[in-house]
């Protein structure tokens, strides 16, 4: 089988490239899955790169999520030629993951593949678009609706903005994209962005702990000094769902717009989600995401091409979502 193997050096860096390797050596699990696509990643770029990142043991396969069909299974939920999806359990990082042609895991990590999606099309969704959909239906558990008001997604150009844009627009709200490509603006328009903010508008020097009341809600992408000044223009009583830490783990915030304003601040977790939300979030990007929105986010790669993109999603260079055919 062909797999993209990380390895670390003698210097203590990491090297990237694809392997003819043997099937016996990869890790312990119930059911062995035949790889047909997978994603790249934010955390994809850091253990791929010189330095490692996230990765636990060498050698190492990255990829965070993959879909395919079970090839074998000792447990009675999979049978071979099942399709299934998996994200998160810190898959790609401490256990060998995606960009390979045969994963082998732990069956409860899996989830049926949702009627209607390919598995091409449940990787253009990917780990980024999952983690949409969960904040979405978090915004929504915290009583948001259309009508409430224009909601914000912030690094909207990237994979969890382009998918979050694309859900909440299907869904009927009112979507202002924050990007700091404004080039990028068409393409968020595409996938139903009503207005673009540029960053600099949002991400300058925090000067009041309240501004105008501007948002009903927000998905935030990016963290940091953004996230802190969106926290101010929000609704009376509205949500964020914040998702990254692209901007920084730090937050440069008072607890005035939580107390005076009773903002709620929600943590979205992808990697140890329980199998009943993961079932029903995916199941809601089947029925949810216009799958013709996906063609526009779409960047097609494959295994070869991984090592320069890890390179490139770490810039900041990545448009959308990268599918890689692991069998191309």
């Amino acid at each position: 089988m062909r797999a993209l193997i990380v390895e670390k050096n003698e210097d203590g860096k990491t090297s990237a490239g694809v392997q003819e390797i043997d099937e016996s050596r990869l890790p312990e699990g119930n059911v062995t899955v035949a790889v047909e696509y997978s994603t790249v990643n934010y955390k994809d770029g850091l253990c791929i790169g010189p330095g490692g990142g996230l990765v636990r043991v060498y050698p190492h396969v990255p990829g965070i999520d993959f879909a395919g069909t079970v090839e074998t299974s000792d447990d009675a939920r999979y049978k071979p030629g099942d399709k299934v999806v998996l994200t998160g359990w810190r898959v790609g990082e401490a256990h060998w993951g995606g960009y390979a042609e045969k994963a082998r895991v732990n069956a409860d990590w899996l989830v049926p593949l949702p009627e209607g999606l390919s598995t091409k099309q449940a990787m253009a969704v990917g780990t980024a678009g999952f983690t949409s959909m969960l904040a979405v239906m978090a915004l929504e558990a915290h009583g948001l609706k259309p009508e409430n008001g224009e909601v914000l997604v912030t690094g909207a150009s990237g994979g969890v903005g382009s998918v979050a844009t694309a859900i909440l627009a299907n869904l009927g709200y009112d979507v202002a994209a924050v990007t700091g490509r404004p080039e990028q603006s068409q393409y968020l328009a595409n996938l139903g962005a009503s207005k673009l903010v540029t960053r600099d508008e949002l991400a300058e020097t925090i000067k009041r702990p309240l501004e105008k009341e501007t948002w009903a809600g927000c998905v935030d992408a990016v963290g940091g000094s953004m996230l802190a000044r969106v926290l101010g223009q929000m609704k009376y009583g509205a949500s964020v769902a914040a998702v990254g830490l692209a901007g920084g783990a730090q937050l440069p915030a008072t607890v005035v717009p939580f107390l005076l304003r009773g903002v709620n601040l929600l943590g979205i977790d992808s990697v140890m989600q329980p199998y009943e939300n993961r079932l029903v979030a995916w199941k809601r990007i089947a029925s949810d995401l216009p799958m013709e929105k996906l063609e526009g986010m779409m960047v097609d790669a494959t295994l070869a091409d991984l090592p320069k993109l890890g390179a490139d999603i770490l810039k900041g260079q990545v448009r959308g979502r990268v599918v890689v055919d692991v069998n191309a």
